[in-house]
């Protein structure tokens, strides 16, 4: 359902009592009764599990599955699949700067993309009451994928220019797979570029702002917004670079305080996080999930423009108990 986005954002900002909106969609699998790779095998077991899962909880928006294998798989990585576990990509597939001249940039469809567009397109005619967000990995964590982590980090020191013929290559096709989600009509997207949250401020820009900057030049307009999300450690370091990507809304882990983060936002942009998905919806109690939930919003409860939400997407199997207990805390937080 296309809707204005920036106004949707607007109405959060100034609302007295705002929806949470944490980053919920592979616990769907406990409600449908499959596994992890079932759900991401099927585009319509997807739209069913969004659909599922927007009509249980009160939630500000609908997000599909935040699955970082998808577009590493499109350029040819070998990807693990288990069934109660998010897929994870294995080895590497770029070492040498003739390695990054010789790989191809993939067509929108390859791989599971295809996939995973379908499952939008169809969750969008199922979810007619609140907006639906794609997801999709940050350009230079996709380039890590391709690359590995400890290389790439490495690469941006020895080989700068073969870090950024790879970032060149992924953003191309990072505009043309967020285009598409944009053409079934998703109302926006989150980009998840975690690996950036471990660079310095020195690099940060040059390496991963610069290129989602591209990203959200090129595909936000009033009905189609980008949702940043970085659950690095060093983020309250890197704000400055950040908030330069010029994305509509902003959503931080749980590896720093939400209420510093708050500090640095300006009081127009929204900022979501943080409650622990780990140690508190896949291994807390609803008593413990309640109380960190609204540990959260109390110190953040001076920022108009903060938004509750998990620090990161939420594991397969979190207890929809604990669940439940955050959406309750919410609730309880604004009576």
């Amino acid at each position: 359902m296309k809707r204005n986005m920036y106004k949707w954002l607007e109405d959060m900002r100034i609302s007295k009592v705002k929806k949470a909106m944490p980053v919920l969609s592979f616990p769907a699998i406990q409600l449908l009764g499959i596994t992890v790779k079932e759900l991401i095998s099927n585009s319509d077991t997807q739209a069913q599990a969004m659909k599922l899962v927007a009509d249980r909880v009160d939630s500000a928006a609908s997000v599909s599955m935040m699955d970082l294998s998808v577009e590493a798989e499109a350029f040819g990585s070998k990807v693990n699949f288990s069934d109660d576990e998010v897929p994870t990509v294995i080895g590497r597939i770029i070492e040498t700067p003739e390695d990054v001249e010789n790989i191809k940039v993939p067509a929108v469809g390859d791989g599971r993309t295809g996939l995973y567009i379908e499952a939008i397109k169809k969750a969008v005619d199922l979810i007619d009451n609140k907006p639906v967000f794609a997801g999709v990995i940050g350009p230079f964590s996709l380039a890590g994928r391709l690359m590995d982590v400890t290389e790439i980090m490495v690469n941006c020191y020895v080989e700068p220019e073969m870090v950024h013929n790879t970032l060149r290559k992924v953003t191309e096709f990072l505009i043309k797979y967020i285009k598409e989600y944009k053409n079934v009509g998703a109302n926006g997207v989150v980009i998840a570029e975690p690996l950036a949250g471990i660079l310095s401020p020195d690099l940060i820009g040059d390496f991963s702002s610069a290129y989602v900057k591209e990203i959200v030049n090129t595909v936000q307009d009033e009905n189609f917004i980008v949702i940043y999300h970085n659950c690095g450690n060093n983020v309250l370091h890197l704000m400055d670079s950040i908030l330069e990507i010029g994305a509509s809304a902003y959503h931080f882990g749980n590896a720093v305080s939400m209420a510093e983060v708050m500090k640095k936002v300006p009081e127009d942009t929204i900022a979501m996080g943080n409650v622990d998905p780990a140690r508190q919806f896949r291994n807390g109690t609803p008593e413990s999930v309640r109380e960190e939930t609204l540990r959260v919003m109390n110190e953040c409860k001076d920022y108009s423009n903060f938004v509750i939400s998990s620090g990161c997407d939420i594991p397969p199997l979190s207890s929809w108990d604990n669940i439940d207990a955050f959406f309750k805390a919410v609730e309880e937080f604004y009576q």
